[in-house]
């Protein structure tokens, strides 16, 4: 058995190391990083153009200096207007030009790094079709979702949850929405956009860099795929564990009962004298009454004519036991064989024919011999 313990714990050891590196696998490749301000060509192409409120008779200016790797505008936004705005809009493209969408579901969070000169307010504005109120080509009509952040000299790190933006008011007031509406979709995304929000500096030449722009998010199948494999793997090791645990403990359980075959009660009677009569009748005696429970190395003593130093001289010498380790041998020994042959008697019934009055001390002896308790052993010498 122990060859076959060993041999387990190195392939338990080969799985556990195999599932880690699986897990770890798995993780890394779960985590999604899609960079959008990527030099030469990207997962997500896109191209900038300005978005100002000339249209409303403003004055806000914005001017695009850089677009990658760094986002560059300097912009300056006027008051003159009921809604002052000044923004840059990365509009998805098919890397020709052509406007698409983009299903952005897959991502949690967007984050970059932002410079202001001076400190300002600004806001990531994501526009996404819904199918409610939206129609393709009107811009106006998409759920326009936002969200604010600060910015000053000092660039910092920003990251915006993309599944907690807020609709803008003047979304819910045109198309009469309940403004406990809150459940939206970024599964058709035309652009991001950048721009000044009410607390901008007015009237002021204000400049913003951002740069390492990226979309994160979860992919959850390899995780799931994973589990499945950790799940199939494992219970494949289960099932090869119990059968070949199984083959190893009949082959185990047949080496020991041929190796005790001489000291099966009932072959010690048919086996020829010893030319030691004092010997010959120690073991004969013993193998005639190992079976009486009151047994001891005083009544052999008495009742072959021998001292009990050569009694226990005589075992030592034979067969290396003791009296006591003797007399438990061919005893056990014997409840193993009635074991296996004898199926309708019962484990008490054995116990008790073999010389043992207390059960539990023969499954105690039986399972320090043969390593399994006298209803598993039972179970395996039958298979």
């Amino acid at each position: 058995m122990h060859e076959f313990y060993n041999r387990t714990l190195i392939v338990f050891l080969c799985m556990l190391a195999a599932s880690a590196v699986l897990v770890l696998l798995c993780i890394d490749r779960a985590h999604i990083s899609t960079p959008l301000q990527e030099l030469g060509e990207r997962d997500i192409s896109w191209h900038v153009q300005p978005d100002v409120d000339v249209g409303e008779h403003g004055r806000s200016v914005m001017e695009i200096r850089e677009t990658s790797p760094t986002l560059r505008l300097a912009f300056n936004v006027s008051p003159l207007t009921p809604h002052p705005h000044a923004a840059v809009d990365m509009l998805f493209d098919d890397g020709h030009g052509k406007q698409v969408w983009h299903d952005l579901t897959k991502y949690a969070t967007a984050s970059f790094i932002v410079k202001c000169v001076p400190a300002n307010t600004l806001t990531l504005t994501i526009p996404t079709f819904d199918p409610t109120t939206s129609r393709r080509d009107d811009m106006l009509s998409y759920r326009i979702m936002s969200a604010f952040f600060k910015c000053n000299e000092k660039p910092s790190r920003v990251v915006i949850d993309l599944t907690r933006m807020e609709t803008q008011q003047w979304w819910f007031d045109m198309f009469k929405t309940d403004l406990s509406s809150h459940h939206y979709r970024l599964d058709q995304v035309p652009k991001f956009a950048f721009g000044s929000t009410l607390q901008s500096p007015m009237e002021t030449h204000s400049e913003v860099e951002i740069r390492e722009l990226q979309l994160n998010g979860r992919d959850y199948r390899y995780p799931i795929i994973s589990a499945l494999v950790l799940v199939v793997g494992w219970a494949i090791f289960g099932v090869w564990f119990f059968r070949a645990h199984t083959r190893a403990l009949v082959a185990h359980l047949n080496s020991r009962m041929q190796r005790d075959l001489p000291l099966i009660a009932y072959q010690q009677l048919s086996m020829e004298p010893h030319r030691d009569k004092e010997k010959a009748a120690i073991l004969r005696h013993m193998a005639l009454y190992y079976t009486n429970p009151d047994i001891d190395v005083e009544s052999v003593a008495t009742e072959v004519g021998v001292t009990r130093g050569k009694i226990n001289d005589v075992l030592k010498s034979e067969f290396g036991f003791t009296f006591s380790g003797y007399l438990n041998k061919l005893r056990l020994t014997e409840a193993a064989r009635l074991l296996s042959e004898k199926e309708s008697a019962t484990v008490a019934e054995i116990a008790y024919s073999v010389g043992y009055s207390n059960v539990s001390y023969f499954n105690k002896l039986f399972k320090e011999e043969y390593g399994s308790t006298p209803k598993a052993f039972r179970v395996v010498a039958r298979a």
